[in-house]
């Protein structure tokens, strides 16, 4: 997947906010060794991804849920907030939807044309 070898140096900015509401191209990263809501979100991002950016998505999800459990500060906050939550069934369990057929809608004569009255 020659499209997602570029890679970024991340750095701590000196901003009150997390990240840059204003700029589009800046990456918002997350950190799913360390924090659940972060694993989620990564879950979520596989089930919607093509199909192999998922594999790969999946292959490193199961190497995080095989591997030590690490949290870091906003990581055990997530963890005590999803605690008490019930966790997302992944998209592989769910049944795949069959397509729905359109509907079959008769046509529509035209009116026909009113025939003039002799007077």
């Amino acid at each position: 997947m020659p499209e997602l070898t570029r890679r970024y140096i991340v750095m701590t900015m000196a901003t009150e906010a997390p990240f840059d509401t204003q700029d589009p191209e800046a990456p918002f990263v997350l950190k799913p060794w360390k924090d659940p809501a972060a694993l989620r979100a990564l879950e979520t991002y596989r089930d919607h991804a093509y199909p192999e950016l998922a594999a790969d998505l999946a292959a490193w999800i199961k190497a995080i849920a095989g591997g030590p459990r690490m949290r870091g500060g906003v990581g055990a906050r997530n963890d005590a907030h999803l605690a008490g939550r019930p966790k997302a069934r992944p998209a592989t369990a769910r049944p795949k939807a069959k397509p729905k057929a359109a509907k079959k809608r008769p046509t529509r004569k035209p009116p026909k044309a009113k025939k003039k009255r002799r007077s």
